[in-house]
């Protein structure tokens, strides 16, 4: 029963979570109650602590379907999150049950039941039904019902409500913090040990502490909530039945209303889609892209007319080109007369668009440092090394006869001594100076703990256009097509003898361009097609269209001087000749809107007076092409594609079709885009050229030196990426690059790859090189689908060499970042943040770094900064844990004769500890990036315990030395000698006391400068003026010298040892490293490039495959 009780909660999405269902248990609630109450709530506050305990001990096992309270947990992580959340029940009687009646609407698919009893729980903002046939708790996203009050008990209102906590719950939740609670138990004790002004200073600086932390919370959650609410309550107009409308609040909205979107424009309360009318929308807030784009009404073809795009169901991303996202602007509206822009609600509330992204914000995706895991291991360490003196000290005590009471406090405030007090501000030093010398250098962090981790990273992935690559395209020429020949190439189309060909008419109309107060607005290759032309767009004012009964088209014309002297022609001239008719404007009556699924858009256009409609499109040349007659697509097409892509060129092709005269206006508007982009003539290539950026080679070539891969993910053509890639150094010259064209199942045949070499080796020498490692994988976005789905154990060998992924959509950025992240890659993504949103979500909740220098060259940067942070957390957290070991060593020594009293207690933590913590924070990172990676798994390794054991024996000695010699001294006190008389304990034999306060002092710096690195990640300590004046350092220099050479000795010895022991061959932790030592060794791998892998299934996990040579 336990696993049949186990369920997947969003099966494959990021918050895919597994649940146990529970039921609450009277007689465990009374024993946990019991057992607070004996512990004197200590249990209580374990088992918040732990939410798996405190279900187990108050619940017992139980279906889903029964369940009270469901326990889940991350399945996506390497560890576990826990979550509580309680299952309510709804109630409907018969009466509202009748009323109900589940009606789904055109393209928005859902199987869901109506139940007298339905069963729900809430969790991160979202509402979970149980769903009888799929035996599962899941989302409800479309229902439409005759009444909106049903919808809504399913929906809830239409608000993305981001509660501020009040100041007591956030009070609580901070103080509940297990390290809070450790300081309060040790003021306590301190407190009963008359250590009174240590522990108001530590309470002072706690509370500090808190009310900071508290501050900054609040702060953030009302900067949120102010941000969110915005806009965020309307007005809007709701067609109802017999096409009444009806004014309601945008918070009453429910899944399934249609709405009227108003022509002056409006801020989105909600998603929808359009299913009339065009928008010119600006969606900012969500890609950070300012160019407006252009939003269509979904397609609605008539019976026997459905397409791939009107036949499935509609999904957010696929028809994004139709769907009005939340909290995007509506600039423009273009409608009927008679006829109103409309659209369908499809989400709401938290389930929107904008819902997500505050939703991703206010429950982050957590991050798995090893770091902070590996810290609280050392500190339990650290508590049992403490056991061993709480032992000591009792066993001391008894033989002295010492009271009870006295024995527990003494024994009890070691212990607190191995948490110091000051370190999580020690901790987040290093980190706060990293994010200010970042912000002096323009990079703008919004979560300062992800430093850190950038200073993880060894794989980076770029976006080509507008990142590796300039933002603007410059058109280097045109190559036109007639009569199935290329004609020669042409540096502009800017010409008379061109004005009037369907190729530059193509140009001018196949593109998504508006008009906002009186300036073009689009996508910028759009931008610069059109311009090239020199012609004229003119859009109809919303009065112009208002005295219509149809949509006033948009209008391009050539310039005047471009126009030839009209000819004189005869009425009978042919229409389907290529030159243009001498009326001089065409209007644009359809826009299919560019897909980066299908690569390509069309229009529909008319040219001003004729009755027939022309078709035009434009997109991937490999994609255009298919979809020509082949008559028309020259033999050559693909010796002169390649030839432009291997030089890095875009290439952009150019096709048109002239329309059946039956094709009406009215009927265009709802044609299917299948329907049109058929049979094709093909007119040519546009060739675009995209320089790169001056400051990318440089920084590429300091990557490469560090050591740190660079991968290009585009959705450009791959040859084109390729070319780009060896240009820029990313693809080294002598390296030979392997294109993996993968085929899906059909007829009968399993899915395969063929391997080709886009640079062909002179010899066959150069196979044997590849096993250096000089070979780079490279596949466009079709391929790496096949791959991932029918040959999932051979993508990880795929990405440990790719370096070119083109023609990729974006959710396919999202699994290639997924799969180098499975092969314990740390990825980071530099992108210009429109196209890459998606990227950046599989990574974190947003973007945490944002750039004000318009390159790559923030990315060095950025890394030498998380690198040096790093390594000052780690030094940091030595020196932490040294000091409380010396402390602990000098009170263990001492405490039963005489002790520190309040003020040297708060001297060195504050005066030396706090101070020398700060400055040794300060040191800068280093000047470049060095090849030596960073210690992956945090310096608490095999290799950094030497010297901390180092340390820690020099430390004993010393104190164990001076102690002995004190006690030969006629003022030295032995263990014991005034334990008995409390008065007599607070007296203080001042030699004994400044021989240990300046042994401590000592120590402390000591351990600050051995522990404080410098090269090659920060700058030397020398060059901190705060913590090495000039007069100290050749003292300092002595004092590292001689450290060092202690240390040397103890790594020898530990080598010596290890030898003794056996040496162990060395095995690679990260997955990748491993996988790279198989396959230098593999005779079949890289493959050759006469072979071809076919998938063959496997019914007991996926699938294999086998390598077969082509003869």
């Amino acid at each position: 029963m336990e696993k049949e009780d186990h369920k997947i909660l969003n099966k494959g999405e990021e918050e895919e979570m597994e649940l146990l269902g529970y039921r609450l248990c009277r007689w465990r609630l009374a024993l946990v109650g019991l057992g607070v109450v004996c512990t004197g709530g200590f249990l209580l506050l374990l088992l918040y602590w732990m939410p798996e305990w405190c279900v187990k001990s108050t619940c017992t096992r139980t279906t889903a379907r029964d369940a009270e309270v469901v326990l889940m947990r991350s399945t996506l992580f390497s560890f576990f999150s826990m979550f509580l959340p309680k299952v309510f029940e709804q109630h409907f009687s018969k009466s509202v049950i009748c009323h109900i009646h589940v009606k789904l609407l055109c393209l928005l698919s859902l199987s869901f039941y109506c139940f007298p009893q339905i069963r729900y729980f809430t969790f991160h903002s979202t509402k979970y039904y149980w769903n009888d046939e799929m035996q599962n708790f899941e989302k409800v996203w479309i229902v439409t019902v005759f009444s909106p009050l049903i919808r809504r008990l399913f929906f809830g209102v239409n608000e993305i409500a981001v509660k501020v906590p009040s100041v007591f719950k956030l009070l609580i939740k901070e103080v509940l913090n297990p390290f809070y609670i450790f300081q309060l138990f040790s003021v306590i004790l301190w407190s009963a040990d008359e250590y009174y002004y240590y522990a108001v200073a530590i309470v002072f600086m706690s509370v500090i502490s808190i009310a900071t932390s508290l501050y900054t919370i609040k702060k953030q959650y009302v900067m949120l909530h102010d941000m969110v609410a915005a806009h965020s309550i309307v007005r809007v107009s709701v067609c109802r039945a017999n096409n009444d409308i009806e004014e309601v609040l945008s918070t009453d909205l429910v899944p399934g209303d249609l709405i009227v979107i108003p022509s002056n424009g409006t801020i989105m309360p909600c998603d929808a889609v359009l299913v009339s009318g065009t928008c010119i929308v600006n969606e900012s807030m969500l890609t950070g892209e300012s160019v407006p784009v252009t939003k269509t009404n979904l397609p609605n073809p008539g019976p026997g007319e459905r397409g791939d795009e009107a036949s499935g169901a509609y999904n957010t991303e696929e028809h994004k080109r139709h769907t009005l996202f939340c909290g995007t602007n509506v600039i423009q509206t273009r409608f009927y007369t008679g006829e109103l822009v409309k659209a369908v609600v499809v989400r709401t509330g938290f389930s929107t668009a904008k819902g997500q992204l505050v939703r991703s914000i206010l429950y982050p995706k957590p991050t798995d440092f090893k770091l902070y895991r590996d810290a609280y291991l050392f500190l339990l360490c650290l508590v049992a090394v403490a056991g061993i003196g709480f032992v000591y000290s009792i066993i001391l005590s008894v033989m002295h006869r010492v009271p009870a009471k006295t024995i527990i406090i003494e024994s009890l405030d070691i212990i607190t001594i191995t948490v110091p007090p000051a370190l999580p501000a020690a901790m987040t030093a290093g980190i706060v100076y990293a994010q200010r010398r970042l912000k002096n250098i323009g990079i703008f962090c919004i979560s300062p703990q992800r430093i850190n981790i950038c200073g993880q990273i060894n794989l980076v992935c770029f976006d080509k256009t507008g990142t590796l690559t300039e933002d603007g395209l410059d058109l280097w020429g045109i190559q036109r097509v007639e009569n199935g020949s290329f004609h020669l190439s042409e540096e502009n189309a800017y010409k008379e003898n061109l004005v009037k060909t369907q190729f530059v008419a193509c140009m001018a109309t196949c593109h998504s361009l508006t008009k906002i107060e009186g300036q073009l607005s689009g996508d910028p290759l759009d931008l610069k097609m059109f311009e090239a032309t020199g012609w004229i767009l003119e859009e109809a004012t919303e009065e112009e269209t208002s005295l219509h009964n149809r949509i006033m088209p948009t209008v391009v014309r050539p310039p005047k001087q471009l126009l030839p002297p009209e000819p004189t022609v005869s009425p009978e001239q042919d229409m389907e000749l290529c030159e243009l008719p001498s009326v001089y404007e065409i209007g644009i009556v359809r826009q299919f809107p560019f897909s980066s699924a299908l690569q390509r858009m069309s229009v529909v256009s008319r040219l001003l007076g004729e009755k027939r409609m022309d078709a035009y499109m434009k997109g991937a040349p490999e994609v255009v092409a298919s979809l020509c007659k082949k008559v028309t697509v020259p033999e050559n097409f693909a010796e002169i594609l390649e030839s432009y892509t291997k030089q890095g060129f875009r290439v952009i092709a150019l096709a048109h079709r002239r329309l059946e005269s039956k094709l009406t206006w009215h009927k265009v508007q709802n044609v299917n885009r299948d329907h049109i982009e058929t049979n094709m003539e093909f007119l040519g290539l546009i060739i675009m050229q995209n320089k790169l950026k001056p400051e990318t080679p440089s920084v590429l070539q300091d990557l490469h030196r560090a050591n740190i891969r660079t991968v290009m993910v585009t959705g450009d053509n791959m040859l084109t990426a390729i070319s780009v890639a060896r240009d820029c150094g990313m693809i080294p010259p002598h390296d030979t690059v392997i294109i993996a064209d993968a085929l899906p199942p059909h007829d009968g045949h399993a899915a395969k790859i063929t391997w080709r070499y886009a640079d062909k080796p002179s010899n066959a020498n150069r196979l044997e090189v590849m096993h250096l490692e000089l070979y780079h994988f490279a596949m466009n976005g079709k391929s790496f689908a096949v791959i991932t789905e029918h040959f999932p154990d051979m993508l990880q060998k795929l990405v440990l060499h790719g370096t070119v992924f083109a023609r990729m959509a974006p959710d396919q950025k999202t699994q290639l970042i997924e799969a180098l992240q499975g092969v314990d890659y740390f990825v980071g993504m530099c992108g210009d943040g429109a196209n890459d949103c998606g990227v950046f979500g599989s990574l974190c909740c947003l973007s945490p770094f944002t750039s004000r220098t318009p390159n790559i060259s923030c990315v060095p940067s950025l890394i030498r900064e998380g690198r040096a942070a790093l390594i000052t957390s780690f030094c940091v957290f030595k020196f932490m844990a040294l000091y409380s070991i010396i402390q602990y060593i000098s009170v263990t020594l001492l405490y039963l004769g005489i002790n520190l009293g309040d003020f040297q207690f708060l001297f060195i933590d504050i005066a030396i500890i706090l101070l020398i913590v700060f400055t040794m924070s300060l040191n800068p990172a280093w000047k470049e990036l060095v090849s030596r990676p960073p210690p992956i798994r945090s310096d608490l390794r095999a290799s950094a315990i030497p010297p901390v054991l180092t340390q820690i024996l020099i430390c004993l000695g010393f104190q164990v030395l001076t102690f002995l010699w004190v006690q030969q001294q006629p003022s030295g006190l032995t263990p014991g000698s005034c334990s008995c008389n409390k008065k007599k304990k607070k007296k203080k034999s001042f030699t004994v006391m400044s021989v240990y306060l300046n042994l401590q002092h000592t120590e402390y710096l000591i351990v600050a400068i051995v522990f404080s690195k410098g090269k090659p990640f920060r700058q030397p300590s020398y060059k901190n003026y705060c913590l090495c004046p000039v007069e100290w350092r050749w003292r300092l220099f002595f004092i590292v010298l001689v450290n060092g050479g202690c240390v040397g000795i103890d790594l020898s010895a530990f080598k010596c040892l290890s030898g003794l022991c056996g040496q162990r061959k060395m095995v690679p932790k990260a997955r990748y490293m491993h996988l790279a030592q198989e396959l230098s060794v593999d005779p079949d791998w890289p493959p050759k490039p006469t072979t071809t892998t076919e998938a063959k299934p496997r019914p007991e996990n996926g699938s294999t495959y086998q390598m077969i040579m082509n003869s």
